[in-house]
């Protein structure tokens, strides 16, 4: 299957550089005159670079990850997570990506220690294999929120995913934001009371 290739272009740009204007029809009715100077000539739109999408996509990414982080940890004292916002965009698609917000490790279910880290992503997909991080990203605009277990890799300062927590290493995704912070917030609850009040919300 031959893959898509995007143009972008300024749409903010051109659309300073094209103030709307009164109909041309209008005008004639009201005036009598024709206005020979509007032109509408494509040319006028300035295309982007892959890289300069990938720039904007990865600043608005990281304004959100800063946002989400600010909100969980404004919510109680004693829950406290490290800020780690970086993002990554995807190759074909510059201005699809994703934004790593913060790590830490809590205990669950069965597993008595999981290291995990905690993305948004400004698409929606299903957490992929080995090769590849995502799969089956969708065409629909939409914004994701997701948490996988983490482990070390022989390569330093590498991560790759824990799959043996849950079969797959996905400890949520949910595309509801309110239900992300929650989740985050339940892994991060010390006592059993916070995270009764968690619940609760």
């Amino acid at each position: 299957m031959q893959q898509t290739k995007f143009r972008y272009y300024d749409a903010v740009a051109f659309k300073r550089a094209n103030p709307p204007r009164s109909a041309v029809h209008t005008e004639f009715l009201r005036t009598g005159r024709i206005d020979r100077s509007i032109a509408w000539s494509p040319s006028e739109k300035r295309y982007l670079s892959y890289q300069e999408v990938a720039e904007r996509t990865g600043r608005k990414l990281e304004r959100a990850g800063d946002i989400t982080h600010e909100r969980i940890n404004g919510f109680h004292r004693s829950i406290r997570f490290p800020k780690l916002v970086f993002h990554r965009t995807l190759a074909g698609t510059p201005h699809l990506g994703y934004c790593h917000i913060t790590v830490a490790n809590s205990r669950f279910a069965e597993f008595e220690n999981v290291q995990w880290a905690f993305y948004m992503a400004n698409f929606l997909a299903e957490i992929g294999d080995e090769d590849q991080f995502f799969a089956g990203i969708s065409r629909k605009p939409g914004r994701m929120y997701f948490a996988v277990a983490i482990a070390p890799t022989e390569e330093e300062g590498r991560l790759t995913i824990d799959r043996t927590v849950r079969g797959n290493g996905v400890i949520f995704r949910t595309d509801d934001p309110k239900l992300a912070m929650k989740n985050v917030l339940m892994l991060g609850a010390r006592d059993e009371a916070l995270r009764k009040v968690i619940e609760a919300l």
